[in-house]
């Protein structure tokens, strides 16, 4: 009988206690070794359709008779909405409707009472919609639309918005505390540390850039709603939807098939998504409403901008203590990406005292990004600990050791149920060559250059959560269909749960088809947080083990043989001495139907299920210009089980490429006096290309986290990433002493640092932030 439990989760580095429903018992662990589909390198199982653009996307629905919406979007940073003249732009040919503040419906939107709001709060904000028979006549008609703003003075990026006398952009001011941890005593440990270090960091805002942007469909039947969506999340684009227009989940339903790319930024419901049902309910037709590139970079979220402190101290070869605080910019949002994640539980440190808080300005709101907060906090954490090592004269992987080996996460104190970060150092010193590697660097290529090699460590959440449902079920000619209400964002779900079905019913991977991304399916998690795998694939499995077991019960009705004496394997019900092809045993059925049903177990109440990795980098830098040449990057990683090896090198592969964006090249660039984004195109905003992505090394340590799940497997979409900038920091140190402590590692700030590192010349301090020159621009 079901039963209701207590589970603890991790989602994005916040810790949970929520209700679970346990239901039969934990399946036996695959065997290793006699694994034929799991495991496997198999290719994607809609790699064809997306290759040949059969795959149909949310932009690519085209209903019969359907209308087209485009956003009138702020060009100011902040302003009050006083009046919207939408006449001309009504007696355009073509146009059907308007939509702003002063006609819309009530609609409550992610805490908010109203879709557009009084005052807008960054340029770029949403002031008006219109409906018009194509997407070019109704982004004509923006234009004629009139709006009266009174312009408010704003804070358009952290220093300005920290500064005394700052324009409060909220009632109880723009600073306010987002979280702190302590554990020991920091100020008795760094009193008596034998080398501190103390430095400022700094992180730029990073824009997503998803390949496919953010957009939906939207077409009423009588009084049920369905939406066509680029998501993360089918069910809570549906949930939003209830709580905006007051459905029953009866009577909606989202789809989405295939998605070009999300990276956390298409988590739930957007004010396009709305705007398309309220349209498309005003007309009786369906309608589409798409973001281009540059609203996606203005209004679609970015990762935070940060400042970071931090203070380590070293005493008898061991990291004494360390104190970690931050301020992230919201834009308008109410949450924070928390930085100080990775400082409270990634070494075993016994003093560690860390603040963060969120800062309000005037910005496109921060949105979650692959691993949100930790990339950031990595970043400053790995670079200091590289500069305490320095500092003490230690190798920096050998003082990374002494604090990796422990078994308990020691934030909750629990066991880890797998960690092998130890191992991933050893094989990743091995691929890199870290035996070369010398303190002062190593001759470049060219006399102008200094070749480094540097590395950092990882750790983000590796559960999965419950709860997670899916069914299975068989034809009669042995094949099956999986239903289950989770998404494939692009990271090869569908693939992978094909694999798991496959491997519990004896059957070829082709025999599998898998139906994703439909809110009539059973309920599924978001595809966020690095764990679908974990939540999804238990649940597929066990619906997968149902259907396995009511099939060999059949088979030993009709075969006329002991359950117990029966297997399935090769399509085919095996018994001593006789195999039977599955649609033979089927055949007598006809038109019964074996469904199995399959739910996630709740998480292990006592362990905690984390992702350990390494990253090594060996650049070359140019000692002239300030260009960066990463030649190798190294990644190792403890994911558990790797389900298609594959598939998770190329998720490794994207990670780390993105990462490498984080690291030299991608940049908002805001001009303060306005608070516009100035690069909010794939031309202005550098994202890396294939020509700069160099030579990539991907390795696991590949043991099954069984104690995680019916599966053993770990997330592994975040991971990746989170490394990748300071190992490259670490190995621009390395190679010229030159600390570059703001990312992107630009070539301006490398020959900033270079200067600051030669003999004679000033050295940064940390100083508090302040306000910029008037009138300049800002990176951030």
């Amino acid at each position: 009988m079901p039963k209701l439990v207590h589970t603890r989760s991790e989602f994005e580095g916040e810790v949970a206690e929520q209700l679970a429903l346990v239901e039969g018992r934990p399946l036996p662990r695959w065997k290793p070794g006699a694994l034929e589909a799991v495991g496997q390198a198999v290719r994607r199982v809609d790699g064809e359709g997306r290759v040949t653009g059969r795959a149909r996307y949310t932009a690519d629905i085209a209903l019969p008779g359907m209308l087209h919406a485009a956003i009138l979007r702020s060009p100011y940073a902040r302003a009050r909405v006083d009046r919207v003249d939408a006449r001309a732009a009504l007696a355009l040919p073509g146009v059907r409707a308007v939509l702003h503040r002063f006609n819309a419906p009530r609609t409550p939107y992610r805490g908010e009472d109203v879709l557009f709001r009084e005052v807008v709060r960054f340029a770029g904000d949403e002031v008006a919609a219109v409906l018009a028979e194509s997407d070019a006549i109704a982004r004509e008609a923006l234009g004629r639309i009139v709006v009266d703003y009174e312009v408010r003075s704003h804070a358009a990026d952290l220093d300005e918005a920290m500064r005394p006398g700052a324009p409060a952009l909220e009632d109880d001011g723009n600073v306010h505390d987002a979280g702190s941890y302590a554990r020991g005593d920091t100020a008795k440990a760094l009193r008596e540390a034998s080398s501190v270090v103390a430095a400022e960091y700094r992180t730029s805002t990073q824009l997503h850039n998803s390949m496919e942007t953010h957009g939906a469909v939207a077409q009423w039947d009588g009084d049920t709603l369905t939406v066509w969506e680029s998501t993360q999340h089918v069910f809570g684009v549906r949930a939003g939807l209830r709580n905006a227009l007051g459905l029953p989940f009866a009577k909606l339903r989202v789809l989405c098939d295939h998605m070009g790319g999300g990276f956390g930024s298409k988590g739930g419901v957007g004010k396009y998504t709305i705007v398309a049902a309220l349209f498309a309910r005003e007309t009786g037709r369906p309608v589409r409403c798409v973001l281009t590139r540059e609203e996606e970079n203005l209004a679609a979220g970015n990762r935070s901008a940060t400042i970071q402190r931090l203070r380590l101290g070293l005493r008898r070869g061991r990291i004494a203590a360390i104190e970690h605080e931050s301020w992230s910019s919201s834009g308008p949002a109410r949450w924070v990406a928390n930085p100080t994640g990775p400082t409270n539980g990634l070494y075993d440190v016994a003093n560690v005292r860390t603040r963060a808080h969120r800062v309000a300005t005037s910005t496109g709101q921060l949105s979650p990004f692959r691993a949100p907060g930790y990339v950031e906090g990595t970043f400053a954490l790995e670079s200091a600990i590289d500069e305490l090592a320095l500092a003490a004269g230690i190798d920096p992987l050998a003082l990374r050791l002494r604090h990796a080996r422990a078994q308990r996460d020691p934030v909750s104190g629990m066991r880890h149920s797998l960690k092998r970060l130890a191992e991933c150092y050893e094989i990743g010193a091995r691929e890199i060559g870290w035996s070369r590697r010398r303190p002062g660097g190593l001759r470049g290529s060219t006399p102008a250059r200094r070749r480094g090699i540097g590395m950092a460590s990882q750790t983000w959440s590796g559960n999965g959560i419950p709860p997670a449902y899916a069914t299975v079920h068989l034809n009669p000619d042995g094949s099956a269909i999986v239903h289950t209400g989770t998404q494939d964002i692009g990271t090869g779900t569908k693939t992978i749960l094909a694999q798991v079905v496959a491997e519990e019913l004896g059957i070829s991977v082709d025999a599998v088809r898998v139906e994703l991304g439909d809110t009539n399916a059973p309920y599924a998690p978001i595809s966020a947080g690095s764990l679908t795998a974990a939540s999804v694939g238990p649940a597929v499995r066990v619906a997968a083990a149902d259907a396995a077991r009511q099939l060999l019960e059949i088979a030993a009705g009709i075969l006329e043989t002991p359950v117990a004496e029966l297997r399935l394997a090769g399509g085919s019900v095996v018994s001593p001495g006789r195999t039977t092809p599955l649609a033979e045993v089927l055949e007598p059925l006809e038109n019964w139907t074996v469904i199995g049903r399959g739910a996630r177990r709740p998480n292990p109440n006592d362990l905690v299920t984390r992702s350990f990795g390494a990253q090594f980098a060996e650049l070359e830098v140019d000692l002239e210009t300030g260009e960066l040449f990463v030649l190798r990057l190294v990644a190792v990683h403890d994911v558990g089980r790797v389900l298609n090896p594959m598939l998770a090198r190329s998720q490794m592969e994207g990670g780390i490429i993105q990462g490498l964006g984080f690291a030299l090249t991608e940049e908002r660039v805001v001009d303060l006096p306005t608070g516009r984004v100035m690069n909010g195109d794939l031309e202005g905003y550098k994202v890396p290309t294939i020509r700069d992505v160099p030579e990539l090394v991907v390795r696991f340590v590949g043991e099954p986290d069984h104690r995680a799940n019916e599966l053993g497997a770990k997330g592994l979409g975040e991971p990746p990433i989170i490394p990748t900038a300071p190992a490259i920091a670490n190995a621009l140190a390395n190679a010229c002493g030159a600390r570059v402590r703001h990312a992107p590692l630009t070539p301006a700030r490398v020959l900033a640092a270079l200067a600051a590192a030669t003999p004679g010349a000033a050295t940064p301090g940390a100083a508090a932030p302040g306000p910029a020159a008037p009138g300049a621009q800002r990176r951030g």
